[in-house]
């Protein structure tokens, strides 16, 4: 019997059947489960189902296995509450660029418990499509057993919930803008979201949901959306956005979510449990301005003027190279001639797509333009950790208040080694496993490209410490 993800309701058909004699009409209305849903059921349940007339009953002594195989509630630790407590106390700052307003600690423990009572957490994998909540560590202390993933672009937070959750949950990074990683692509029976909620984020993170989704049709998409009850127009168009993605309603849970902020829609949003239909439509690329505020907001202008890209493609073509242009779209490789070298407009990068170009990108020299307040480049310390990452491919000039005060150029000449991390390097799309021999079993699938910042320094680390010997072995030919 596949229960996908209706749990809840089979667990409440097998309670009713243990406690005694119940009509068939009764169970279908006291489940709420269709009338075809409980003929599978009574079916799956075979001998051990008692009948008289039309009142059924299970057989004594029967429920408790019945109940193991539809999968069982958890027991939520007494401590529950203060567990998850911990976990946010450090969370990192909400960058108002990416749109994060953090929920409250009641608001992370309903999540956990909610998600618990309505899907059989033990069986089904769920993954979160953004999680500055942290609900991904506040499942994991209510269920060891639960196969969790977790995909965002802020890798402050991805290190956070690796490091709390011992490694036990997957951390993938992504811009979902620039679509979805293979790591995470048709993995999942649920997703959960928390996304911007201008119409265009809303449909961005929906339809990257059921991208997640191994069966759409079988999974579920749960997104948190408010809206000021002051403008109904705008709690329309979004709706209508996710309706459009080819998404039911199958219920609508309001003032479920609580936040320290977000007044203008009463720091609070609602529940949205979306059935896929069939034909839910998956986006392949999304605007880049889907938030309410920052560089991609919905009213921000896209890209540089055009005299700071004229100085860009200046110190790109240096020595007389060639010079192209290329978006901050780092999914797939971008591979230049020789003699060419790559000019990048990075002004609406939140942080992380530096790092993720220079190693997306195989040029002679690539002249990326960044704020000038670049993350990578306020302080010293930043600077160095950026030029000790990238140096097994590129050594870097980071040029500050350049071309004006607002933008900064780095420039990344090609340094020609020849060591187990410039292969790696070069070969950021590759998954690991085929370009690092080497590479732990947690790693050996997945692409270096989406890894979270603070394991692609694992990596470095690792390929450094490797001995002489391995790397003549790596050379070595193979059978």
């Amino acid at each position: 019997m596949d229960l996908g993800v209706f749990a809840r309701q089979h667990r409440s058909a097998i309670r009713l059947l243990d406690a005694g004699w119940v009509q068939f009409d009764a169970l279908v209305r006291d489940t709420g489960l269709p009338r075809r849903s409980v003929e599978d059921l009574l079916a799956e349940l075979a001998d051990d189902v008692e009948r008289d007339g039309t009142a059924l009953r299970l057989r004594p002594g029967t429920a408790q296995a019945w109940l193991d195989h539809v999968g069982r509630r958890a027991n939520p630790p007494h401590d529950l509450a203060a567990r998850i407590e911990r976990h946010l106390a450090d969370v990192p700052p909400p960058l108002p660029a990416l749109d994060h307003v953090q929920a409250t600690l009641d608001t992370v423990v309903r999540r956990a418990l909610w998600l618990d009572e309505h899907y059989d957490l033990g069986r089904l994998k769920l993954v979160f499509v953004g999680d500055h909540d942290l609900t991904s560590l506040a499942v994991r202390e209510l269920r060891a057993d639960t196969d969790l993933a977790v995909v965002d672009v802020d890798d402050r937070v991805l290190e956070h919930i690796d490091r709390r959750s011992g490694g036990t949950i997957r951390t993938v990074h992504a811009d979902l803008r620039f679509g979805l990683p293979r790591a995470v692509s048709g993995t999942a029976d649920l997703v959960f979201s928390d996304p911007p909620y201008t119409p265009e984020g809303m449909a961005l993170f929906a339809s990257r949901a059921v991208e997640c989704l191994r069966e759409p049709a079988h999974g579920r998409v749960l997104l948190a959306y408010g809206y000021s009850r002051r403008h109904p127009t705008l709690g329309h168009q979004t709706q209508k956005a996710l309706i459009n993605l080819g998404l039911t309603f199958e219920a609508i849970v309001p003032g479920f979510h609580r936040y320290h902020g977000a007044q203008a829609v009463g720091s609070a949003a609602d529940l949205y449990v979306c059935h896929p239909t069939p034909r839910a439509r998956k986006k392949t690329k999304g605007g880049q301005a889907i938030y309410t505020h920052g560089p991609r907001s919905v009213e921000a202008v896209g890209t540089a003027p055009g005299e700071v890209r004229s100085k860009l493609d200046d110190l790109a073509s240096a020595g007389g190279k060639k010079v192209v242009s290329a978006g901050p779209d780092w999914t797939k490789p971008t591979t230049a001639e020789e003699g060419t070298a790559v000019a990048v407009d990075l002004t609406g990068d939140p942080g992380p797509w530096l790092v993720r170009v220079l190693l997306g990108v195989n040029a002679e020299r690539v002249a990326v333009l960044v704020p000038n307040a670049h993350p990578d480049l306020t302080d010293a310390p930043s600077q160095s950790a950026l030029i000790e990452l990238v140096a097994p491919k590129y050594r870097l000039r980071l040029l500050r208040s350049t071309p004006d005060s607002k933008h900064a150029v780095v420039v990344a000449d090609r340094t020609g080694t020849t060591t187990a991390a410039h292969r790696v390097w070069t070969r950021a799309h590759a998954r690991l496993g085929n370009v690092w021999p080497q590479a732990p079993a947690d790693l050996a699938d997945l692409r270096l490209i989406d890894l979270p910042r603070h394991r692609i320094v694992d990596v470095l680390r690792r390929l450094t410490a490797e001995r002489p010997t391995d790397l003549e072995a790596e050379k070595a030919p193979r059978d």
